[in-house]
């Protein structure tokens, strides 16, 4: 397969994705939080606030709201990010409309309480796990659902600040404003709907983060084996993986031999311990969780560097 294969395979791999979680995050927001009026963070929950306190539809304020934040998008993550989030942004507004469709409503054109009445704080755990986790894989795939999300990764981009940290603060602002609206009744039951609020960015962002971090998390194999030049080949040739090969010796036997030094993804060591496997059976092999790794193919350093006339 030629590199353009690649990465229009990889693209495509992205978007289906991209669609699978958007389509996650509107079922979780629509079937769980919405009829129960549960306020969230981000664009979506400035939405569902509107929508609670106006009737306005949810779909079209997030869209709105969406067109502006893609300037920001455009300067700072550039082209690709930006050609993904609007993608994002068009079908994640199609769903939240399409999903609100095929709700059941009673008399009064509400949407139905799947879970029954007082069952809010079920209904917040399973839709914000949904929601989430949604957004894991949004992220994931290189995409963005648009609105406070972009804020986050643009934060993410130039800073070692996790998405979930960035994603609370936006929230905490965000759904703290339910206590100034009026028409959400006294300020007992704003301040319900706060703590509602508040638990959901807990939820969600706790799902987030784990997935996230997950996913990216990575780990160092040190190999000792008398077929060390072909399990080098075997993983740098079949995962085109980097291998470093370290000189060492033995205190018990006094030999000179080779150990190898791989740093992967934790998802790879499957992969690696299979073809170690496959070469020598016998070989030693040590493999232990690193904090994190940064460098080409890996995380970027996120740090600021003062300038050398800067005291």
């Amino acid at each position: 397969m030629t590199l353009n294969h690649r990465l229009i395979l990889k693209e495509v791999q992205d978007y289906v994705f991209i669609t699978l979680g958007l389509i996650l995050y509107s079922f979780g927001f629509t079937v769980f939080l919405l009829p129960y009026e549960i306020v969230t963070g981000g664009v979506t929950g400035i939405s569902a606030i509107i929508f609670y306190a106006t009737g306005f539809n949810i779909e079209y304020t997030y869209f709105l709201i969406n067109l502006g934040l893609l300037f920001v998008a455009l300067r700072i993550l550039g082209w690709r990010f930006l050609s993904k989030t609007i993608y994002a942004i068009v079908v994640l507004s199609f769903l939240l409309g399409f999903f609100q469709t095929l709700m059941p409503r009673d008399e009064a054109g509400h949407l139905v309480k799947i879970l029954g009445e007082g069952q809010n704080f079920m209904s917040l755990v399973l839709g914000c796990t949904m929601t989430g986790s949604a957004l894991a894989i949004v992220f994931l795939n290189n995409g963005s659902t648009g609105g406070t999300d972009i804020v986050a990764a643009s934060v993410n981009k130039f800073r070692d600040v996790s998405l979930g940290t960035v994603l609370s603060v936006l929230d905490f602002i965000i759904v703290g404003s339910c206590l100034f609206i009026s028409e959400f009744g006294d300020m007992l039951h704003r301040a319900h709907m706060v703590v509602f609020g508040l638990s959901t960015m807990v939820i969600e962002n706790t799902v987030l983060d784990f997935l996230m971090n997950r996913q990216r998390s990575s780990v160092q194999f040190l190999i000792f084996s008398e077929k060390w030049q072909e399990i080098a080949n075997a993983i740098g040739t079949r995962m085109d993986h980097g291998v470093t090969i370290l000189d060492a010796h033995g205190w018990y036997t006094g030999q000179e031999r080779k150990v190898l030094c791989i740093l992967a993804r934790k998802n790879e060591s499957l992969t690696i311990f299979r073809l170690i496997k496959m070469i020598d059976p016998n070989a030693f092999v040590s493999q232990s969780n690193v904090i994190g790794v940064f460098g080409e193919g890996f995380d970027q350093i996120k740090v600021k560097v003062k300038k050398e006339n800067e005291k």
